[in-house]
């Protein structure tokens, strides 16, 4: 027998109402707020990841599934969207005519790290882009946008936003000269990982989640007191504007973000129902990548949310069954051509509806039903064709009616 590889899943059963929940949410939120899909390819050349998220952070060092193709170029599985949606964005000169330009994606994203809750190796992403504007308003829609859709499921006493200001290309190397050196004299109590870190990309250790790594990180400086004039004017109006957009919020001087391309404004939604996985949904502000990877010097900012860890979420707000089956007709071989009517007449008014395709006795058709989690039970036999009227039984009442066919269907059409 196979089995699936390790860090990979099947999703299915129950589980999928909460997936289409979700799907059904920000299909109908998203477009609201006028961003508009992109689909992008799960394969990407490796140098955009590289280049695009930076060569040393964890995911290009250490998670990557990435491979030699026969021409010897490497390719590697998307490790997450905003690259791939930004190559795109450039290659086909989706910033012509000049104007602000949002998208927003979904799909699997693939990295090797070590399976635990709320975390696999195919995990899934939603996340928007958008592209065109320095101004702290549109970073404070965005945050709202996140805000206002996690809020959408009823998990406000779950999640909390946190923001913080990362700085600029001008502030930001004078106070990593000042992280190098607080860290070099305490070296030892470092973890590998965060002395490897030290003098490439320091800042990356203030997010480290090794608890001797935390105990240093609580006396480290801090960048918000390093900022220059134009990143703190624009960290107090985005504050400004996030209070004129009705969001709560907490300033977070730690959150970093694990990418290499954010500055200035940097955000999470963090929760504390899934262990060390507290961010359900995080961005920030890129304005250099554009120009990093090939394109204009143009501005975008994003975030995204990670599917696996909002549905986990959602399990323990409330318990959510899938019903496969709307309706399941039974019916006997004389009776099938009006059965097989019964069941388009309800497809075509958008109803799940199954048939009894055995043809069995009643009993064990309703053991059918029942085992499809079906909600209705229509029966067609002898009776009912003689009298014109079809038994109607609700599955989880137990109720039983008896309707004509031009009844079935306005019942159903009012649920």
């Amino acid at each position: 027998m196979f089995k699936k590889v390790k860090g990979f899943r099947d999703i299915f059963g129950d589980d999928i109402a909460y997936w289409e929940l979700v799907e059904a949410k920000f299909k109908e939120i998203f477009p609201r707020f006028c961003y508009s899909e992109i689909k992008i390819p799960v394969l990407e050349k490796s140098e955009l990841f590289v280049r695009g998220i930076g060569e040393t952070t964890d995911i290009v060092e250490k998670e990557m599934f990435t491979f030699q193709d026969r021409d010897g170029s490497y390719l590697s599985l998307r490790p997450e969207g905003t690259a791939s949606v930004v190559r795109a964005y450039i290659e086909n000169k989706l910033y012509e005519p000049p104007s602000i330009k949002k998208y927003y994606y979904y799909g699997p994203m693939f990295r090797r790290e070590r399976p635990q809750k709320g975390r696999f190796r195919q995990f899934y992403q939603l996340g928007v882009e958008a592209f065109g504007s320095e101004s702290p308003l549109l970073d404070a829609e965005i945050i709202y946008l996140l805000y206002y859709f996690l809020n959408s499921f009823d998990l406000g006493d779950f999640l909390k936003m946190e923001i913080n200001s990362i700085g600029c290309p001008d502030c930001r190397p004078k106070y990593k000269e000042k992280l190098i050196d607080y860290f070099k004299a305490n070296i030892d109590k470092l973890c590998d990982d965060c002395k490897r870190r030290l003098d490439r990309n320091p800042m990356r250790i203030l997010d480290c989640k090794i608890d001797s790594c935390k105990e240093v990180v609580k006396e480290a400086p801090i960048i918000l007191d390093n900022l220059c004039d134009v990143c703190n004017e624009h960290f107090e109006k985005l504050k400004g504007y996030l209070r004129q957009f009705g969001v709560n919020f907490e300033v977070n001087p730690y959150i970093v973000r694990g990418l290499d391309y954010y500055v200035r404004t940097a955000f999470e939604m963090v929760t504390d129902k899934l262990g060390a996985s507290s961010a359900v949904g995080a961005g920030g502000r890129y304005d250099g990548l554009i120009k990093d990877l090939g394109g204009p010097d143009i501005p975008g900012i994003g975030f995204a949310i990670g599917v696996d860890r909002l549905v986990e979420l959602l399990k323990l707000k409330k318990e959510i069954k899938a019903f496969d089956v709307d309706v399941y007709v039974i019916t006997f071989e004389d009776f099938t051509e009006i059965a097989i009517n019964v069941c388009s007449d309800l497809r075509n008014l958008g109803i799940k509806t199954s048939l009894s395709y055995d043809l069995g006795s009643i009993k064990s058709e309703m053991k059918k039903a029942n085992r499809l989690n079906a909600k209705y039970v229509i029966i067609i036999g002898d009776d009912e064709v003689k009298t014109g009227e079809f038994a109607v039984k609700n599955m989880e009442t137990g109720e039983q009616i008896k309707l004509s066919k031009e009844k079935i269907l306005e019942f159903f059409k009012n649920r």
